[in-house]
Order: structure tokens, then C-alpha cells, then sequence
């Protein structure tokens, strides 16, 4: 028998993740990426109409099903005008905060297919030039992007290939310490399609028979509020939302345990299947924190907003810094691991 978790091995795919580009809007490349990594399994897999993946694998109850959930889609931009200069001005894709990505390289992707590298900078950003280098506001008027390219008006920028709604995706700058913690832009939530791929290996690998059919959802439009608001068969009974747990003054969480969601801005997650979270946590010797996130929302709540009659959860690894530079521990991502792999394998909370 295979060793599970095999954290190591997690991090390293997550590490191969967030280095594919895939703000939301532009996902095929690591939606492909997704159906490579399990071609060999011989699971059923299918793509919705916007481009999410849903891979399916039979249980022994057909009539009762899962489903479980992590989003491809990051982060990133789109190119709103090209400056007279040869600067580019921004579009943000997801909320973030435009100090969050100042200074960071970037990428712009052509029509055709074409990468330009540059790097996000304010305008003001030489201190020898600009009085107001410090206080200058951070925001889409200021921010722009320097290409790195002998450009120096509109013209030639265009001459690139360059063009207005062209994506713009941010570094991600992923190291792995030699002491676990795992460092990177988009983390949130590609930690999570990490774990779920390694979990679906596992159970083909070892022939584990699941009690219930479990659809895992590959979203692509989590960071834009309906990632995972469809292809929820009739069948479904529960949805787990597998995501990041937030970390900062007055939260719980942390980078060493799984995070359990009790309440986000959607309202609370269904009681019932956060106790049987909990219970599962605490009967396994997991690690876990329960913990209300005021400002998020996810899949599982998306799917909660389209009027999808279900019993809905949430859970995560702890993740530090979110929506900027990132970073968790592999004790949360092997705590996480061993609690999704005990939930598909458990009873339904409606039994």
C-alpha cells in the first residue's frame, strides 16, 4: 500500500500548479494540465461549458451523491488601455489590493498565444523624481505595468501584439523551505486542487470503494463569484468546498492545522456537516480550528446562492497572507489531507 498523505509529494504538485498562469477567464492551459495529471487513472471526467473540470468516481449508494470542490482560477489582470508611453494600465480580475502585487513581474498574454514579461510599478515610483513617491495612492489610475520591451509609445506596444483585454498574470515566486512551509502567490486555491488530485490518485490507486458516488469539481470561476454554482447533479446531497482557511487578528486558523468554516460572508455553513467535520477530526487525531471568515465566500456558498437544495461545508488549509504572497505549512496541507480522506469515506450527516 501507498503512503497517504504524502505531503512531500503534494507540495511539489502544488508547486508545479501555481507556476501554470490561470487568472480566471484563462484556464485552459492548467484545466489541461488537471485532465494530464489523471489521464492514467481511467476516471470519468468532463468539462461543463465553463470550462470547469468534474471528475466522477462511483460509490456503492448511486442514488445519494458528494461532491467536493477547488478552483483552478487565480488572481491576476487584464489590460485596460495602453498609455502613450508604453505603459500599460490595469484591470483587476478578483479582489485584491493593488499594494499587494506592486513591485511583483508579471506576464502578458497576446491573442495569439505570445508571453511579455514586465513588472507592476506605480508611476511614481523613483523617489529621485517624484516628491509623492510614498503617498501616492495605490490604485488603477497610478499602478501600471513596465514591459520589458523597447517601447515608448502606444504604437509599438501594440506592435508586440499587445492589446486591450489581454490577461495579465502575476509571478508566483514559489519556494518550498527545507522547513516545510510552502511560499507562493496562489496558494488560494491551487493548495486545494493539489490535495483533491492526490486523493482521487490514491483512491483509484488502492481500489478504495466509496459509500456514496463523489464528484470532485475542478472550478474555473471561483474568484469571480460562480465557480461552483453548477453541474451539481440531482443527486447531490453533500458539497464540500475545499479552500483556504484566512489567517489574521481575531482568526483562529493558522499554518499547521486544517481549517473548519463555521459562518463566512454567504452566513453560516450547515451545522450538521461542520459537526460531523469536527467529529471526524477529533476521532482521526487531526489537527483543526474552527474559525469564521468575514470577508470570503466560495464555491460551496456560490452553489447556496444559485438555490441548489444541498448541505454545504467548507474547509481548508491554513494559509497566511491571502490574496498577496502567501504562505502555509505541510502540517496544515497533511491535516487537510487526512480529513478529506476520512469525510468521502464517512457517512453523510443526513443518514
Amino acid at each position: 500500500m501507498s503512503t497517504y498523505p504524502n505531503t512531500k509529494k503534494t507540495m511539489e504538485l502544488i508547486k508545479t500548479l501555481v507556476e501554470i498562469p490561470s487568472p480566471s477567464g484563462n484556464t485552459e492551459e492548467i484545466i489541461r494540465f488537471v485532465e494530464e495529471n489523471l489521464s492514467e487513472r481511467n476516471v470519468e471526467m468532463t468539462r461543463n461549458r465553463k470550462g470547469g473540470l468534474i471528475v466522477t468516481l462511483p460509490g456503492e449508494n448511486t442514488s445519494s451523491h458528494r461532491m467536493l470542490t477547488a478552483h483552478v482560477d487565480t488572481l491576476g489582470a487584464m489590460v485596460k488601455e495602453i498609455k502613450s508611453d508604453g505603459r500599460l494600465r490595469l484591470s483587476m480580475i478578483g479582489g485584491f489590493r493593488w499594494n499587494a502585487v506592486e513591485g511583483e513581474y508579471c506576464h502578458i498574454e497576446t491573442a495569439s498565444g505570445k508571453r511579455v514579461s514586465g513588472t507592476i510599478l506605480m508611476h511614481q515610483t523613483s523617489v529621485h523624481v517624484y516628491k509623492n513617491a510614498g503617498e501616492a495612492k495605490r490604485d488603477e489610475t497610478n499602478i501600471e505595468v513596465r514591459i520589458d520591451a523597447r517601447v515608448n509609445s502606444a504604437e509599438e506596444v501594440r506592435e508586440l501584439g499587445i492589446e486591450v483585454g489581454d490577461f495579465v498574470s502575476f509571478d508566483p515566486r514559489a519556494e518550498i523551505t527545507e522547513n516545510g512551509f510552502i511560499k507562493s502567490r496562489h496558494l488560494d486555491d491551487k493548495a486545494s486542487v493539489g490535495m483533491l488530485l492526490q486523493l482521487i490518485h490514491y483512491i483509484v490507486t488502492e481500489n478504495i470503494t466509496l459509500p456514496y458516488t463523489t464528484h470532485f469539481l475542478i472550478s474555473n470561476n471561483e474568484e469571480i463569484g460562480y465557480g461552483g454554482n453548477s453541474n451539481i447533479t440531482p443527486e447531490t446531497v453533500e458539497y464540500l468546498a475545499v479552500d483556504m482557511g484566512a489567517l489574521g487578528d481575531g482568526q483562529r486558523s493558522d499554518e499547521f492545522t486544517v481549517s473548519i468554516c463555521a459562518k463566512d460572508s454567504s452566513g453560516p455553513y450547515h451545522l450538521g456537516l461542520r459537526k460531523h467535520l469536527v467529529e471526524l477530526a477529533e476521532k482521526n487525531n487531526i489537527e483543526y480550528k474552527v474559525d469564521i471568515y468575514p470577508y470570503y465566500g466560495s464555491d460551496a456558498s456560490a452553489a447556496i446562492r444559485a438555490g441548489h437544495d444541498i448541505v454545504h461545508g467548507l474547509i481548508g488549509a491554513g494559509i497566511d497572507a491571502s490574496h498577496a504572497y502567501e504562505r502555509t505549512h505541510e502540517t496544515s496541507l497533511f491535516n487537510t489531507e487526512k480529513l478529506l480522506y476520512h469525510y468521502v469515506q464517512s457517512k453523510m450527516v443526513m443518514e
